[in-house]
């Protein structure tokens, strides 16, 4: 293999991110403390800084949270000079609407001595410069060639083109595709998504060794024959990793490639499952009940003001109920504010909501818009029927018209369906068995991998898309 060639694996890149941006957080914090002792005439000596330890680990921790949120770490945005300095703004920026926040709403008697506003605005004067420049040389260096993992692709069919197509739109600056292997004779020579077709497994192993390949990529979903899997199993034994289509693909898109599993379902499916009794679920279960009530109490103070207008522009029901799939497949009745006319599918076949539904009305577009006419599903929630985070439920009849159509569609309902979900935040209003695809990947990524950083990242992103009108 090619010694000259120290490729990152994704976790690496990132785990490079975290570390470096937490130093110079850090040293932004160390350099803003300085100009502030000096603005305020103390002295500069270990023991202020011992003294206002608080502020490092507050504005560490604030800051990996909304630069996590603003997809500092996704690398796609990383590898991009224009795209990585306006996500670190925005991150700034935030941290300083909370702080301001804190500041100006908080009783002056709760707040900790010496607590200068200045500190915060050298902060940010010196913060952004200085990760800017460090994301700049994160660029020169880390998307160097001899830092991108040279890969080959084994399977040159349809998971072969999605994976290629997947590394073009969110790891090209990672990722050199030298070419496919494929055993199909008929597609020796040829040119598949830009990529040459480079010979079939007996040529894997000499193809690896010459063109210092650091990763093979398997996009082949049937089984595997003999001497292609020892092909592959000797390359591995020379130092080459061997990723499996769907695992890199769920790593890059933060999606699930259902289509593209094949027979092995592990692939799809968290086979261990989550315990009803693991902290996890027990502390998912209180916040949902706490937010839950906060949001009745909220809908009440709302209600005579939406309800006013909702029957002003179109008189009819405030409230609309509608059957919904939950989990383990049980039906339940969800609610929310009416926000089309009365009686929009009134010969009773159900029907795809659109973007630019005509059936919304003003008042109704506003209410999605900002989520409003979701709030009495806190009832829901409250019922346990649903909870805070998790896929959004669906229509009985499209979950029969889906689960026929779509591999694996059935195993969404294996956790309570949220308020809001993974989906939501990365994806539009689905109105379409393509979206409902698209979704569906998405959501199994969510079951896959719930934990209360997820929920919590989903929460704050969906705060976002509320406060700027992003809601559908």
């Amino acid at each position: 293999m090619h010694s000259s060639r120290l490729p990152l694996q994704i976790s690496e890149r990132k785990t490079l991110l975290i570390l470096i941006d937490g130093v110079f957080v850090n040293v932004a914090i160390l350099i803003a403390l300085w100009l502030g002792a000096r603005r305020s005439g103390w002295p500069f000596t270990s023991g202020l800084i011992l003294s206002r330890f608080y502020w490092f680990l507050g504005f560490t921790a604030l800051y990996f949270i909304l630069a996590s949120v603003n997809d500092c770490y996704n690398l796609k945005v990383a590898s991009d000079a224009l795209s990585s300095a306006f996500a670190l703004f925005k991150t700034t920026a935030l941290m300083l609407v909370v702080y301001f926040s804190l500041y100006f709403l908080a009783e002056p008697s709760t707040l900790p001595a010496y607590w200068p506003r200045h500190i915060v605005g050298f902060y940010a004067l010196v913060s952004i410069p200085l990760l800017s420049l460090w994301r700049w040389l994160y660029i020169l260096v880390f998307t160097a060639p001899q830092f991108r993992r040279r890969t080959l692709i084994v399977g040159a069919g349809w998971a072969g083109r999605t994976i290629v197509r997947a590394i073009r739109d969110n790891l090209s600056a990672d990722y050199e595709i030298a070419g496919f292997i494929d055993d199909d004779p008929h597609k020796q020579g040829q040119t598949i998504e830009g990529i040459p077709i480079l010979g079939n497994h007996s040529k894997l192993v000499d193809l690896a060794e010459e063109m210092g390949i650091s990763e093979i990529i398997l996009s082949i979903t049937k089984d595997l024959r003999g001497d292609m899997f020892q092909a592959i199993m000797d390359c591995n034994e020379r130092g080459v990793q061997i990723t499996p289509m769907p695992i890199l693909y769920e790593q890059m898109t933060g999606r699930v490639a259902v289509e593209h599993v094949g027979n092995n379902c592990f692939v799809v499916l968290p086979m261990d499952g989550v315990s009803a009794f693991s902290p996890f679920m027990l502390f998912k279960r209180l916040i949902d009940v706490l937010v839950s009530v906060i949001g009745l109490a909220f809908l009440l103070a709302l209600l005579p003001f939406v309800a006013l207008a909702i029957y002003v522009e179109s008189p009819g029901p405030i409230f609309y109920s509608q059957n919904r799939v939950g989990r383990s497949g049980r039906t339940f009745h969800l609610i929310k504010l009416r926000s089309m006319v009365p009686y929009a599918e009134q010969d009773g076949r159900a029907r795809w909501a659109g973007r630019n539904d005509e059936r919304v009305t003003r008042v109704g577009r506003f209410l999605r818009r900002t989520r409003l006419d979701e709030l009495p599903q806190c009832l829901n929630v409250l019922r346990g029927e649903m909870s805070l985070i998790g896929p959004r439920p669906e229509r009985p009849e499209f979950v029969a018209e889906l689960q026929e159509r779509i591999p694996f569609y059935r195993s969404r309902l294996a956790t309570r369906p949220g308020l809001t979900g993974w989906a939501q935040i990365n994806y539009h209003y689905g109105s379409s068995v393509d979206d409902a695809l698209v979704k569906l990947q998405y959501d199994l990524y969510y079951i896959k991998h719930q934990s209360l950083y997820l929920d919590f990242l989903i929460l704050l992103k969906t705060v976002g898309v509320v406060l700027s009108f992003q809601g559908t």
